[in-house]
C-alpha cells in the first residue's frame, strides 16, 4: 500500500493564540518523500493559512 493518511496543522493560530485547525488527507509515500505543505482555511482565524504535516 504506496498511499497513508497523513494530518496537516495549522502553523499560524499558536502563534496568535487560537486553537490550530487539522485535516486529514492522503499522500503517496513513494512519489511525495517530503512533507506536506498547503494552504488550506482556518475557521478561528478566518482566513487561509499554512498547514504542514506533522506525525
Amino acid at each position: 500500500m504506496a498511499r497513508e493518511t497523513i494530518t496537516i496543522e495549522c502553523t499560524e493560530a499558536r502563534k496568535e493564540g487560537k486553537s490550530p485547525s487539522r485535516y486529514t488527507t492522503s499522500r503517496n509515500k513513494k512519489l511525495q518523500t517530503e512533507k506536506l505543505e498547503v494552504r488550506k482555511y482556518n475557521p478561528a482565524l478566518r482566513r487561509h493559512t499554512l498547514h504542514k504535516e506533522i506525525k
